[in-house]
């Protein structure tokens, strides 16, 4: 292995690229609730396809920006597989996991348990790293885990609470899937930012076959549940996440990290202001846990970046 570094000018930009990726991420939880009458597999083909348009313009320029040597340089077969195959499933298992999961569950409660992926992203990190788990990572994930608990609790004796709870295990194994991403966007020896459109294309394949599979109706919905599909496409599950690839790669991988702890609360926020849910105690106690255990899941984590 070798260790990266990168000038100050591509650390600023970086981090800016995250702070954008946050805002659009925490207006996923609105957007979702404005499709919420397009079954969700149909919905997460809709975003794939509006995302792969939205990431063209920037991967026909970071194709151009590497150059022909960069391009045609040689990957190795593990690798193949993992971009071309682990990625797209990965990425289907995340959107389509996460809708369907809100579709069985609260929406804000599903969406926090799915934002809990950053603090899985850093043991993932200290581990395939490192081989280790040091004290404040595991620390760090009992407390964001524990604002899970929390949420869970409030539903454990209510009427319906097996369907909620297949519901938030669908939304915590999107928040695996979206660690797992984020970890082979920081350790792949190519940028993945160029062929995302690509990527999101196979995807949209995925989730078609799934939509059929599923016996949902074909036909495009109509109307504000279409124009939201398309918005969560463009920004959430497109532009953001071209600019988490470019915040991976060329920023400290815990502060750029860090930045994501935030996305649980401005999303929560963003549903109670607009009205989707009603204020509830549970809801920021949870979302400060969140936060507080991926903070201290990052203490004392280099910001060095690997390359394998």
């Amino acid at each position: 292995m070798r260790i990266l570094t990168s000038p100050s000018r591509p650390i600023f930009i970086s981090i800016i690229a995250a702070l954008f990726a946050v805002v659009l991420w925490s207006g996923a939880p609105l957007l979702v609730d404005l499709a919420s009458s397009v079954p969700p597999f149909q919905l997460t083909a809709i975003a794939l396809l509006s995302g792969a348009l939205a990431a063209l313009p920037t991967s026909i320029r970071s194709w151009r920006n590497q150059g022909r040597q960069k391009a045609n340089a040689p990957i190795s077969l593990k690798w193949k597989l993992a971009i071309y195959g682990l990625v797209p499933a990965l990425i289907l298992g995340a959107i389509g996991g996460y809708l369907t999961g809100i579709g069985m569950a609260p929406t804000a409660e599903a969406a926090l348990i799915t934002y809990t992926w950053p603090v899985m992203f850093i043991v993932m990190s200290q581990w395939l790293f490192h081989r280790r788990i040091p004290l404040p990572v595991l620390c760090g994930a009992l407390i964001a885990f524990s604002g899970a608990a929390v949420l869970l609790s409030s539903e454990a004796g209510s009427e319906g609470a097996s369907g909620y709870m297949a519901g938030y295990a669908l939304a915590l194994m999107a928040g695996c899937c979206w660690a797992l991403y984020s970890w082979i966007c920081q350790a792949a020896p190519v940028a993945i930012a160029p062929i995302m459109p690509g990527l999101f294309l196979l995807a949209a394949v995925g989730a078609g076959i799934a939509d059929v599979l599923s016996g949902s109706a074909f036909g495009l919905p109509s109307g504000l549940a279409l124009v939201a599909g398309i918005a969560l496409g463009v920004g959430p599950y497109g532009i953001a996440m071209v600019a988490w690839d470019l915040a991976l790669r060329n920023g400290p991988a815990a502060l750029v990290g860090s930045l994501a702890y935030g996305v649980p609360v401005l999303a929560a926020a963003f549903l109670v202001i607009a009205g989707v849910t009603a204020p509830d105690w549970r809801l920021p106690l949870a979302a400060l846990l969140v936060v507080a255990g991926s903070v201290v899941a990052s203490m004392k984590r280099g910001d060095d970046r690997l390359k394998c």
